[in-house]
């Protein structure tokens, strides 16, 4: 495996620690948020986020959830549109369905 295809592998991992960090939350209580034992929380996060493991697609949206992000975040390589995600999941749903209906018209 190369080094390119390692950095996109761990995109997953390092949305998840800049989220975890943002809140200011240890990868223990991610873990246990997730229904992770107390025990192995922590280093099974850690794999995650180190990229040694990627988590499977069921944990990725239980972590995202968990997180409060969209699932696509955590799987999405650019910042600009991660950013976006971020911004839309923060509106109210009726808000987040205008501002979609309003791009869509804008870039058609």
């Amino acid at each position: 495996m190369g080094f390119e295809s390692v950095q996109v592998n761990n995109v997953v991992g390092r949305r998840m620690r800049a989220r975890r960090e943002e809140l200011g939350w240890s990868q223990e209580k991610v873990g246990v948020l997730i229904g992770i034992d107390e025990s192995s929380s922590r280093a099974r996060i850690s794999r995650y986020e180190l990229g040694t493991h990627e988590p499977p697609v069921k944990t990725a949206r239980l972590i995202a959830d968990a997180l409060n992000v969209p699932l696509a975040y955590l799987y999405c390589e650019d910042e600009d549109i991660a950013t976006l995600l971020l911004k839309l999941r923060q509106l109210p749903e009726v808000l987040r369905g205008q501002v979609v209906r309003e791009w869509q018209l804008q870039l058609v």
